[in-house]
């Protein structure tokens, strides 16, 4: 492999996908950070991305009302109480995320999204397209993992 291919590649991987169906926001030149467009877009995300985990626990409830049966053999009902205690488990993170996903929203309303909350820079577009719940730039975020696993050794 070429050095220009493995430029290419890299460009391709880190091409941003888009999130719940709505393509990645292209800045324009000279333009503002988290001026009006890019707020919208954002909570264009937030929002659709929010729906999404709220049509995932309506199913998991409903699966779990349809699918629960009082089964004779031990090892059934164990491998369903199983199945239903990982799906209540990634309900559980997607309740978190919720969380996060509302508490974005509230910084949009008061002009605070976008930006870093331990240095106060600016987190980024590519960043908040990759993770548009990021309260932290990258430095930060890097700063703070660096101090979580010293304390965990």
């Amino acid at each position: 492999m070429t050095a220009n291919t493995g430029t290419a590649a890299k460009k391709r991987v880190l091409k941003t996908l888009p999130i719940s169906g709505i393509e990645p926001y292209v800045p324009e030149k000279g333009e503002e950070y988290m001026n009006e467009r890019q707020k919208e877009h954002f909570r264009n995300i937030l929002i659709a991305w929010k729906k999404e985990l709220m049509e995932e626990v309506d199913r998991t409830v409903d699966h779990m009302k349809n699918e629960a049966s009082n089964f004779a053999d031990p090892a059934d009902r164990a491998t369903q109480e199983e199945e239903f205690s990982l799906e209540l488990r990634a309900r559980d993170r997607e309740r978190k995320l919720i969380k996060k996903i509302d508490e974005s929203l509230k910084l949009l309303d008061s002009d605070e999204y976008g930006y870093c909350e331990a240095c106060g820079i600016e987190i980024g577009i590519r960043r908040l397209e990759a993770r548009p719940t990021a309260t932290l730039c990258i430095d930060c975020k890097t700063l703070e993992e660096v101090k979580e696993k010293q304390i965990r050794a």
